[in-house]
């Protein structure tokens, strides 16, 4: 015998079963929500063409600055890899000596490179960043910094731009000493926030930075600011996009 019970289990069960295959699909495309956005700088929240101008006036280069930026990274890498230390305002000073010698210049006294290296804690944020970290801020994510610069750096930089408040914590690689991407510099930045890897995106404008957070078992966000570009031997980025806004739409959606 038919039952009205029988009829309507078998109707929940074919319903559930034409639904479930159309659903799938949308649930494996969404990346799982991260608890924590990890912020880097540089770049990524901060346009650095103020800093990019100067230098390339400075050697009369158009190519001055990408150099520059380029042995600052290359070097700070040295250092991690050979487990010495200096803070990436030492090192920035050193490259600006190995820019001029590389250029056939003489290299620049001590109180010119400090004037050009102080622009770093001068630079506006990208026209993206505040209504990206508003719209970021407003859904209720978690939301700190993690820079290779040192530690009052970061804060000049930040409270020049007028981003402090939209970070529940600045920091820095400083107390670390050792620079991105080592994995040691987002895992800790983990432990300290009470946050497993997999539960945290780490948010960058540059590949090796989002290739380092993904080694370290990190989500990764790749905003893809004109002339950066993602390593291709690395995972995909979880997100990618032109502008943070593009980014905060994809997490919040």
């Amino acid at each position: 015998m038919v039952t009205r019970r029988f009829v309507l289990s078998s109707l929940a069960r074919a319903t559930a079963a034409v639904a479930l295959p159309l659903a799938l699909p949308a649930m494996s495309l969404a990346p799982n929500r991260p608890k924590l956005l990890i912020f880097d700088v540089n770049e990524t929240l901060l346009d650095l063409g103020k800093l990019q101008r100067a230098v390339n006036q400075e050697f009369q280069s158009e190519t001055a600055f990408k150099q520059w930026f380029a042995l600052l990274l290359q070097y700070s890498l040295v250092d991690t890899v050979t487990g010495h230390y200096h803070n990436f305002g030492q090192i920035g000073d050193a490259a600006l000596d190995m820019l001029a010698q590389a250029l056939g210049q003489p290299a620049r006294p001590a109180g010119r490179k400090k004037a050009l290296l102080a622009i770093i804690t001068e630079l506006p944020p990208h026209p993206d960043i505040i209504p990206g970290l508003t719209a970021l801020q407003q859904a209720g994510f978690r939301m700190v910094t993690l820079t290779n610069s040192p530690d009052a750096t970061g804060q000049k930089q930040m409270a020049y731009a007028g981003l402090t408040g939209f970070f529940e914590q600045l920091l820095s690689i400083d107390s670390l000493r050792r620079y991105k991407p080592h994995p040691d510099t987002y895992r800790t930045t983990c432990e300290r926030l009470k946050v497993a890897p997999a539960q945290a995106m780490l948010v960058a404008a540059h590949g090796w930075d989002t290739a380092g957070a993904q080694r370290a078992g990190l989500q990764a966000a790749f905003i893809a600011r004109p002339g950066q570009q993602t390593y291709p031997l690395a995972p995909a980025p979880t997100l990618t996009g032109p502008t943070l806004s593009d980014i905060a739409r994809q997490l919040i959606w």
